[in-house]
C-alpha cells in the first residue's frame, strides 16, 4: 500500500515537476513555486526551457544530474505511464499526479517498481493542510 500524501511529502525534498509551466498565474506554474516558498527543491522539466522563474529546467527527466525524490506530474493523463516508467529509471521514491490526473496504468507502473503514488491531488494543498514547512525542518 502506497504512503499517504502527507507521508511523501514529509519524506520528500527534491521534487521534480514534469510539465512546469513557464506562465505565471498557471498551476503548472505556481503549484510548484509554493511549495519551493517552502523549501522544497524543486527542478523544472519543459521540452523546451532552461530556466523557470529563476530555477535550471530539464528537457527531461532522465536529464537531471541531482536524486529525485518525487515526481510531480502536470501533463495530460495518457502521458503519465511513460513519465512513471521515467521516474523508476531514475530511482524517485514516489509518483504524483496533479489534481484532475489519474492513470491506472501509471499506478501499476509506479507501484510494481515500488514507488509510492499519489493521483488527483494537489501537493501544494495537501502540503498546506499537514503544515509541512522544510524551512523549519
Amino acid at each position: 500500500m502506497s504512503a499517504s500524501p502527507e507521508e511523501i511529502l514529509r519524506r520528500s525534498t527534491t521534487i521534480a515537476v514534469v510539465g512546469m509551466s513557464t506562465h505565471e498565474g498557471k498551476a503548472s506554474h505556481d503549484v510548484p513555486l509554493a511549495m519551493a516558498a517552502h523549501g522544497f527543491t524543486i527542478i523544472p522539466i519543459h521540452p523546451t526551457a532552461t530556466e523557470i522563474a529563476g530555477l535550471r529546467a530539464y528537457p527531461r527527466l532522465t536529464d537531471v544530474p541531482v536524486p529525485v525524490d518525487m515526481v510531480d506530474v502536470f501533463r495530460p493523463a495518457d502521458e503519465a505511464p511513460e513519465i512513471a516508467r521515467e521516474a523508476v529509471a531514475v530511482g524517485a521514491g514516489a509518483l504524483w499526479l496533479q489534481l484532475g490526473l489519474t492513470s491506472a496504468e501509471a499506478r501499476g507502473i509506479a507501484e510494481e517498481a515500488g514507488l509510492d503514488y499519489v493521483e488527483d491531488h494537489c501537493m501544494a494543498v495537501e502540503r498546506a493542510r499537514s503544515g509541512i514547512d522544510k524551512r523549519s525542518a
